[in-house]
């Protein structure tokens, strides 16, 4: 966690993500302060704040989340841009960069390498040419229709000019760096690129790479520096030590070491204990030509542990076991339930499941045409006679298990009281369920006519 947490600091410092997780770490720790003082306002409006916060992040931030995903993503060797020796002449291309600080000719030089920036890039001109010093002091000529923006230069080629760069939003930037430097170090920030910026009212060149700026002193400054960036990593390997790679850089990664260890605390330190939770089963999958008759127990007991009491307890939260009836056969069968049946919030692990097997009956699924009884209670008032009592349909379908069909040869309506009938009349009655695991197919009201006479 410690290495996560430094290496998402370093990609991200000097950003406005980093100083958004500053202020959200800030109100993590505000909420646990207010909570333990029962200060129940303030700690119930962060709470609710939380809720939505995650949302929040991956909205503002999608960009960053998607560069950091690219970034520790172990395919992009595999089908990313491959790199290659390149063919630039970078000795040339710096004498020409210096040509254009001598001349207050300002410009800005993307140079890509492994990540892709075309989502960086906006208003770009495509172009599809050979690098040279010439073409690169005309682009940046003032009055060329060219010349207001940067040049992007891929696998040894321009690609792009006059293009629109994202600016950077550090506050710690010196004041006179102005518009060219922020839009070439935004660019950094959010990036692997190399940008080489040409200062137009100080005459100097620049080096953005990582969200750092460096200034360049010479032409043969800035072609080491861009032959180190550009070569291949099995073309060139810079040899560090292992006590340099531990010790550069030491203070925030302490920093970033003590947090952690802290945040561990907290979390394990408040472990709770094995809590039992009453379950309810439901399932899925079930195939169509079966009927599930019967289940037992219709609820298990499960033991879960929860790690830390930050995480709210298994007893608050609706915990089902979902299983999949996909593989059930028709008779009775054996499940066995597995915790991955559980869905369970992070932080709490099950112990046990009691019972851990359960019986499922199943039968085949059958369709069969019983007749409608009508059903009726009382006699019509005196001076009425029932004659006829029809209903329509005649008949309904009903669905279920073969052996409960078998057993039925009728289904009834509901009841009808017939002493308030006086004359003949048509009602609307609902059908009785016959039985727990029968449907009918089109549940609608039956209409039933009562035919009155007098004496």
């Amino acid at each position: 966690m410690s290495i996560l947490v430094y290496q998402l600091y370093r990609w991200f410092k000097n950003t406005k993500a980093l100083q958004v997780v500053i202020g959200i770490g800030f109100l993590v720790l505000l909420y646990f302060v207010t909570k333990n003082l029962d200060l129940f306002m303030t700690s119930w409006i962060l709470q609710e704040l939380g809720t939505v916060l995650f949302v929040l992040i991956i909205v503002i931030f999608q960009s960053e989340i998607r560069q950091a995903l690219y970034r520790v993503s172990l395919l992009r060797n595999l089908f990313g841009r491959q790199a290659s020796a390149s063919r630039l002449d970078l000795m040339g291309l710096s004498r020409a960069i210096f040509a254009l600080a001598a001349e207050r000719t300002g410009a800005i030089i993307v140079f890509q390498r492994r990540e892709p920036l075309d989502e960086y890039l906006l208003h770009g001109v495509p172009l599809d040419s050979l690098v040279s010093a010439q073409l690169i002091a005309t682009i940046f000529k003032d009055g060329t229709l060219l010349h207001d923006g940067a040049v992007v230069i891929r696998d040894d080629r321009i690609t792009q000019a006059s293009c629109h760069l994202p600016l950077s939003a550090n506050s710690e930037l010196p004041q006179h760096y102005g518009t060219r430097h922020r839009a070439g170090l935004g660019l950094s920030e959010r990036s692997d690129a190399a940008v080489v910026i040409v200062s137009e009212e100080r005459g100097e060149v620049t080096l953005a790479l990582a969200g750092e700026l460096e200034k360049i002193d010479t032409p043969e400054h800035l072609s080491g520096k861009l032959h180190t960036l550009l070569m291949p990593p099995d073309q060139e390997v810079v040899r560090v030590s292992l006590r340099k790679k531990i010790f550069s850089n030491l203070r925030p990664k302490l920093i970033t070491l003590f947090l952690v260890l802290v945040s561990w605390l907290i979390i394990t330190a408040q472990q709770g204990g094995i809590l039992t939770v009453s379950a309810p089963i439901k399932f899925h999958n079930l195939p169509d030509d079966l009927v599930l008759v019967k289940s037992s127990p219709e609820e298990v007991e499960v033991q879960a542990k929860v790690f830390s009491k930050l995480i709210p307890s298994p007893k608050q939260l609706d915990i089902v076991a979902d299983l999949d009836l996909a593989k059930i056969q028709e008779g009775t069968n054996r499940m066995t339930i597995k915790s991955e049946a559980l869905q369970l919030p992070l932080g709490v692990v099950v112990t046990g499941i009691n019972p851990s097997v359960i019986r499922v009956t199943a039968e085949k699924k059958a369709r069969k045409t019983l007749r409608v009884k009508v059903i009726t209670r009382g006699r019509p008032p005196a001076g009425a006679r029932l004659r006829r009592v029809k209903a329509d349909p005649p008949a309904v379908t009903v669905e279920g298990p073969a052996l409960a069909l078998s057993q039925l040869d009728s289904v009834a309506t509901e009841e009808i009281d017939l002493s308030g009938v006086r004359q003949s009349v048509e009602l609307e009655r609902g059908l009785i369920q016959p039985a727990p695991q029968v449907n009918f197919l089109r549940d609608e009201p039956v209409k039933v006519r009562l035919t009155i006479s007098g004496r």
